[in-house]
């Protein structure tokens, strides 16, 4: 049950910028403290962004290329060792812990927002 502390307004909601990607490239990232990928992903009109993600319990690089993940636009980036990431890609965590990523079901388009 929510508390009142967590009820938020919509407009509050909806200043966080969430939109559609599909991940070009997906690489080890050794040099991070915990086990990550290097990712470059496409949001169509917005342009390619990159980032650091810990992925890597349910995905090999290879299954990412080409998938479509939804990350939030609007954070500031953060440097995370060489790496500057420039969008965080939201996940869910498995019973013990792991990121399983949130993406569309279907094809949609690249940049599209999340509402």
């Amino acid at each position: 049950m929510l508390g009142e502390a967590t009820i938020i307004d919509i407009s509050d909601f909806e200043r966080v910028d969430m939109r559609v990607g599909r991940v070009l490239l997906a690489e080890p990232f050794p040099e991070a403290r915990k086990p990550a990928y290097k990712l470059r992903i496409d949001f169509g009109p917005l342009g390619i962004r990159r980032c650091s993600a810990q992925l890597t319990v349910h995905y090999r690089p290879e299954d990412l290329r080409g998938k479509l993940v939804i990350a939030v636009l609007n954070f500031p980036a953060r440097q995370i060792g060489p790496v500057r990431s420039e969008v965080l890609v939201l996940g869910v965590p498995d019973p013990d812990g792991a990121v399983v990523l949130l993406a569309p079901t279907v094809d949609v388009p690249l940049g599209g927002r999340v509402f």
